[in-house]
């Protein structure tokens, strides 16, 4: 039965549910997954997370699809980021059958804290893996922690699909050859100071250019940019200090394959932006959002496609990629996957 929840108005914050799934790494080997009740995290005062941020996490959702199916969405990919991630900061490697068991096994477990479908939410599910055993010297840790907790979500941006407001940032989320395209937490850290910046001054994000020359358009502090150019054509930014989203190369997927448009995927130079007619964040917790008006340093780079709506090659691509999530569209082969 599902719990007693105001569905429409989640927002977007964590709330603590009954259980998580747990496998503990020690003397070279993943321990059995295990689903427990208790949300604290034990582990060493030196523990190598808490020394040198030695972590990394992916974020995926599970929906309850009109005819009462849960599914989530290309599990694989988040499994094989999650592998790239953990192989960058010299972490053990959840392999993606672990992955996958361990995704089901929480929405399993917590099928009541899944919003009903038509309601706009979501069980957003947060894997992670961290470093719990004692290093004091700049090494590994010893032992690792994978965990796996979820939460009953509404939409990132609180006006959802309402175009947004960013700004430029003089700062830098990720240094070139860095660490940038993995999701590691310490990318995210580097991002907290200048968003709360961008926040306490009416913006709703930050756009973080290339940190070697400035000139280049990267990405926000959580999500990757996409463009739309006035002859139709969709842009997203190509960097190796980007994180390859999976919305992102869901999106040009779909874009190219289901809706028959041109997509590119190159270096955006900054001075371009204001030549687009459309442009939106993507990502997995607001999947789309549309940009309206960017922020450089007082000059305002206004988007064709306005304040009051998304544009209309954002609005199909969120429609055609919401869909195929939820089932009402059918997607290519293996993207949505079943729980059962």
């Amino acid at each position: 039965m599902a719990k007693n929840l105001d569905w429409d108005n989640l927002g977007f914050a964590y709330r603590e549910i009954d259980y998580r799934v747990v496998a503990r790494y020690t003397e070279g080997a993943w321990s059995d997954l295990q689903i427990i009740t208790d949300p604290s995290v034990h582990m060493s005062e030196c523990a190598a997370v808490l020394q040198y941020s030695q972590t990394v996490f992916e974020g995926l959702k599970a929906y309850r699809t009109e005819d009462g199916r849960l599914v989530t969405f290309r599990p694989d990919m988040n499994a094989q980021r999650l592998m790239d991630s953990a192989d960058r900061l010299v972490m053990p490697k959840v392999p993606e059958e672990m992955f996958v068991k361990a995704v089901d096994m929480l929405v399993k477990a917590n099928a009541d804290w899944v919003p009903p479908y038509g309601t706009g939410g979501t069980l957003y599910i947060r894997p992670f893996i961290f470093g719990n055993g004692p290093t004091i010297s700049i090494h590994p840790a010893p032992e690792f922690e994978f965990r796996v907790i979820g939460m009953p979500v509404g939409p990132y941006f609180k006006n959802g699909m309402k175009p947004i407001v960013i700004k430029v940032s003089d700062r830098d989320r990720a240094a070139a050859h860095g660490t940038g395209d993995i999701k590691a937490g310490l990318n995210y850290a580097m991002s907290l100071y200048p968003g709360e910046q961008a926040v306490a001054e009416g913006f709703a994000e930050n756009m973080y250019l290339d940190s070697a020359t400035r000139t280049y358009v990267e990405e926000t502090g959580g999500a990757n940019f996409l463009f739309v150019t006035k002859d139709g054509t969709i842009v997203t930014p190509k960097s190796d200090s980007i994180l390859p989203s999976i919305t992102r190369r869901s999106l040009m997927y779909v874009a190219e394959n289901i809706l028959g448009m041109k997509v590119e995927h190159r270096p955006v130079p900054f001075e371009e932006v204001s030549e687009f007619a459309e442009a939106g964040v993507c990502g997995t917790a607001a999947v789309i959002c549309p940009i309206g008006k960017i922020n450089d340093h007082g000059k305002e780079i206004c988007i064709p496609s306005g304040m009051d709506a998304a544009g209309p090659v954002i609005q199909k691509l969120y429609d055609t990629l919401t869909g195929i999530q939820m089932g009402t569209i059918e997607g290519p082969e293996g993207w949505v996957h079943e729980v059962k």
